[in-house]
Parts: C-alpha cells; structure tokens; sequence
C-alpha cells in the first residue's frame, strides 16, 4: 500500500469514501472464501481416518456454507444439519434415545481443518482489504 498525502479535507473525505465502499464486497470475497476453503477442509477430513469414513457420502456432502452479507463486511456460518456430526467429532459413549448402546470413539475432522484454516486468517482477509484499496 503506497502513502497518500491530502491537501484539504474533502480530498480526505473522498478518499475514506472510496476506501469504505470498496472494503464491504472486498471482506464479504475473502469471508466467502475463506467459509469455502474450510468447508472442504472438513469434506476432506470426512473422507476416512483420522476423521470418520465414507459409507454413501451423504455425511460428507451435508456440510454447507452460508455467507450472509453485513454492513461493511459479512459472516459466514459452515456447517450441517446431519444428526451424527457432532457424534462423529466428539465420540459417544452411552446409550441413545433408542436404547440403542454406543462405545464410538472421537473421529475429529472439524478441529483440525478449523486449526488448520485459522492459521493466518486475519492476514488474509487484512490482504484482502487491502489489494481492494
């Protein structure tokens, strides 16, 4: 990013114009990305061992991504509705609703792609801003 010098305030004025109508869709491209990078980090961790293995891939495909766009940015939201997620990223053991008896150990495969995705994430939506600028 070059430095900028103003001479008068409505120079200023312009450019912070400018600067925060370009960092919005900017933000809302990198967020978007970055939920799409880490949806198929998880795909990928669900695809067998460590994490859990593929049966009919219905699991696998349950995970989606919902980016909802915010003033001055947006969020995004990467998950799934697929009853066994959260049995299948922390284990179980126990009986179920059913009656059903379970010992199912932990097969991670969320952890480990949002550590892997955090890693670097402020800089790479701070690039972002900036490349929009």
């Amino acid at each position: 990013m070059t430095e900028r010098r103003f001479t008068d305030a409505r120079q200023l004025a312009t450019a912070i114009t400018t600067a925060a109508t370009a960092i919005g869709p900017a933000t809302t491209t990198a967020i978007r990305h970055e939920a799409m990078v880490l949806q198929a980090l998880i795909q990928a961790s669900a695809s067998g061992r460590p994490g859990p293995n593929v049966i009919t891939g219905a699991y696998r495909a349950s995970w989606q991504v919902d980016v909802r766009t915010r003033r001055g940015g947006a969020t995004a939201t990467v998950g799934t509705f697929a009853p066994q997620a959260r049995r299948l990223e922390l284990g179980f053991t126990g009986t179920d609703a059913r009656g059903r008896a379970y010992a199912q150990p932990p097969f991670p495969h969320v952890a480990p792609a949002l550590a892997q995705i955090q890693q670097n994430f402020a800089e790479r939506i701070g690039r972002a801003v900036l490349e929009a600028l």
